[in-house]
């Protein structure tokens, strides 16, 4: 791979973990944290859905984020053919 290839490919990893990362930030912080008030108004399986994202839900998001990652990076992987 030559090097324009190669910092096309990093820029593009790049933006996938800030994007994913942004994400896990907004669910684990934000709601988990900031929007913990507005969120316990709602209920989920008997929880208020402030305390779920706090105690679970920040948990199970990372989790996708960590199989989206993967996904997208398969799709990169092959795009630049560095797959193996």
């Amino acid at each position: 791979m030559d090097l324009n290839a190669r910092k096309k490919y990093w820029k593009e990893n790049l933006k996938y973990l800030s994007i994913l990362l942004a994400i896990w930030f907004l669910v684990s912080y934000g709601f988990g944290i900031l929007l913990v008030e507005e969120l316990n108004t709602i209920r989920l399986g008997g929880f208020k859905l402030g305390f779920w994202f706090a105690q679970q839900g920040s948990i199970y998001v990372f989790v996708v984020l960590i199989f989206v990652y993967v996904r997208l990076m398969n799709k990169l992987d092959k795009k630049y053919n560095v797959n193996e």
